[in-house]
């Protein structure tokens, strides 16, 4: 298995890596900001409990627990989302393969994970469009079957895959840095 992020040059990485980073923390702190007229009493976690509700009844009682304003804040947060998923997938996904490189010579299935976890964060972009599209469905109309529930489904496997990768780069990366540092002793 292949990925396109593996033809880039090792000396350009973190040239790459480092404003990606930055750009994908920058826009993560935004979304924060417009996040914290979203929770109420309905859905403490903001936008999250939105995304995962589940049921007619849950979108409701939190679309019902917004205001007017939050309501807008809401759609805007869900807007800006399609330029964060593009930037966490793109972002993860290069640190997924970055550390795949870092470990094809140590341990060659734990490096093919890495490749496959950098495909999955495009599928977890996709799956986050996905639920926006539900989401958005019931803000602009009412809630309805089955957009809850497609919504908590693309959220949870998308959650799962974002975290998957987060956790393979972030202790990959440690165990290659620590692999080198060794190397280079």
């Amino acid at each position: 298995m292949h990925h396109p992020f593996e033809r880039i040059p090792t000396s350009k990485r973190w040239q790459i890596f480092v404003p990606l980073l930055v750009l994908t923390l920058a826009v993560m702190a935004v979304l924060n900001v417009v996040d914290g007229p979203l929770k109420t009493g309905a859905a403490p976690r903001g936008i999250v409990s939105y995304e995962l509700a589940g049921s007619v009844a849950g979108a409701r009682a939190i679309l019902d627990s917004w205001s007017s304003q939050a309501r807008v804040y809401a759609g805007f947060s869900l807007g800006f989302d399609f330029l964060f998923m593009v930037l966490y997938s793109v972002t993860i996904a290069y640190a997924c393969v970055w550390v795949s490189g870092g470990l094809q010579g140590y341990w060659r299935p734990l490096a093919s994970a890495g490749l496959l976890l950098a495909w999955g964060q495009g599928v977890a972009a996709l799956l986050d469009a996905t639920e926006n599209a539900a989401l958005l469905v019931m803000l602009f109309g009412v809630p309805a079957v089955p957009w809850p529930q497609v919504a908590r489904g693309c959220a949870t496997v998308k959650f799962t895959l974002v975290f998957l990768g987060l956790v393979y780069a972030i202790v990959g990366g440690v165990w290659a840095a620590v692999v080198a540092q060794r190397r280079a002793a």
